[in-house]
């Protein structure tokens, strides 16, 4: 038995060999089998990329380009991001809603009104979602005439405010303030006087002058009647300044207030004033140009006014946006605003996207600032409306006429309003080169990267994070918002 099963696996071997051997009598041998090819991997984007040309051939529209984070070794400087390394949490991005602002929105029809607030304030993928407005406590000078809320015949005065009336407002702010906060309920608002009350002031003008001693603490209940009026149609203030522009004396309306005035207004009236009627509304000093970091350091160098102060308000018409460091490091536990910028009826697109990113945007967030405005919202094509010796350069980000033209200003805001919401965190990144920029964390994890070409020519480099990075380019005087 033995043998005939050793018999059968030979003569099954034998054969299993002869079935592969060639007719010819050649090779023997099987062709090894053609691999199959791998698969290349798809690219996967990791990055999306939001662009504006100088030219305005390109405006704040997505990029369709593949950026994927590699390993990939190139001669191109690096963008740094550590989300380990934070800095101030941000309260928003957003424009003055002057009284001029509101009157030409509110000529709008009422569909194109609506479309234009949800694309302004909304969070839909087609809104820039602005997230902080400041509006002015009376006129400024972007309204079409000058007022206070209690304004008395000439000679007359009303020292208990019984006068007071939010009347001038009712017709086009308030109405529209509701509308945009029931798109945005959580919008700040900041509210600054351009002037009090005429009868209160030492030259009984709208212009200039000063707020006279005996009518401090009258002045500090009219913010409380304010921020209470306001409330009761449901708006909150969350912040005032005692003085848009303290020590320019030349608009209608103005007043000067200097920074011992302002201290002495805040301590021994306003913030106890805000203090008995419990007023949580935050109080923030000077609001004005970066050239005098001194006036609001004099302030909180009081040791009782600084206990009232939530902190202190910026324009840059003169001075460098470092001046808000300066602050923040004498005093690190204040907060730091950045609250107007005009561009100009004669600036040029270009150069205006290119130094307000830089200076506003960029600047006054590497600098500590919690927010970042530009001033009038919208107007008409003749700049309007405007006080008689108000602005009749400032154009608003938006030109509202037979249609609605989005300007420089708009496209300036959008690239931080769209992708960086209130409750976000800045983080670090480094400056490379001309490539100005800032970084964020976002509430639901996103980093967001703001990046500047501040050269004529273009820049490649690259984004790294984590140890991998994404290669980009920017043409000169391009601006590019990066999320991942």
């Amino acid at each position: 038995m033995k043998g005939k099963i050793f018999f059968l696996i030979v003569f099954v071997t034998l054969s299993l060999g002869n079935a592969n051997c060639s007719k010819g009598g050649g090779d023997s041998s099987t062709p090894a089998p053609t691999p199959t090819p791998t698969p290349t991997p798809t690219p996967v984007n990791n990055v999306d990329f939001w662009f504006t040309a100088n030219d305005q051939s390109v405006l704040l529209q997505k990029q369709s380009g593949i950026l994927s984070f590699g390993t990939v070794a190139n001669n191109n400087p690096f963008i740094d991001i550590d989300s380990t390394q934070t800095f101030q949490t941000i309260d928003g991005f957003g424009f003055t809603l002057t009284g001029g602002s509101a009157y030409v929105i509110n000529q709008l029809s009422s569909t194109d009104k609506t479309n234009l607030l949800q694309e302004l304030f909304g969070t839909s993928s087609t809104s820039i979602g602005i997230s902080y407005l400041r509006i002015s406590i009376g006129a400024s000078d972007l309204n079409a005439s000058v007022f206070s809320y209690d304004d008395m015949p000439s000679g007359q005065t009303d020292p208990t405010l019984a006068n007071f009336s939010l009347s001038n407002d009712m017709t086009d702010l308030i109405p529209l303030l509701k509308q945009i906060i029931a798109i945005n309920p959580n919008i700040k608002i900041l509210g600054s006087p351009w002037s009090p009350p005429v009868w209160m002031k030492d030259n009984s003008s709208s212009i200039g002058g000063g707020l006279q001693t005996q009518y401090y603490n009258v002045y500090a209940q009219y913010f409380v009647k304010y921020i209470q009026a306001m409330k009761a149609q449901g708006i909150t203030i969350d912040a005032i300044t005692p003085q848009n522009e303290p020590l320019n004396p030349g608009n209608n309306p103005s007043m000067v207030m200097t920074a011992l005035q302002e201290a002495d207004f805040i301590k021994n009236s306003l913030g106890p004033a805000f203090q008995t009627a419990s007023i949580t509304t935050k109080i923030i000093v000077y609001d004005h140009n970066c050239d005098q970091p001194t006036y609001p350091t004099t302030i909180l160098s009081d040791a009782t006014a600084n206990s009232f102060v939530s902190g202190s308000a910026f324009h840059l018409y003169a001075g460098d946006i470092s001046a808000l460091s300066t602050v923040h490091n004498l005093y690190p536990n204040k907060q730091l605003y950045f609250t107007e910028q005009y561009t100009a009826s004669s600036g040029n697109f270009g150069g205006d996207l290119m130094w307000h990113l830089k200076n506003v945007i960029i600047g006054s967030m590497r600098n500590w600032s919690r927010n970042a405005l530009e001033w009038n919202l919208a107007n008409d094509p003749t700049y309007g409306p405007h006080t008689v010796g108000g602005c009749t350069t400032c154009k608003g980000a938006l030109t509202i006429g037979s249609g609605i033209t989005r300007n420089v200003g708009y496209y300036i805001v959008a690239h931080a309003s769209k992708f960086v919401p209130a409750g976000s965190v800045r983080i670090y990144s480094n400056i490379s080169g001309s490539l100005y920029n800032v970084a964020f964390l976002t509430p639901t994890g996103q980093k967001v990267l703001i990046v500047e070409n501040d050269a004529t020519s273009a820049a490649s480099f690259n984004i790294r994070f984590n140890g991998k990075w994404v290669s980009s380019a920017l043409p000169g005087g391009g601006v590019a918002t990066y999320i991942f």
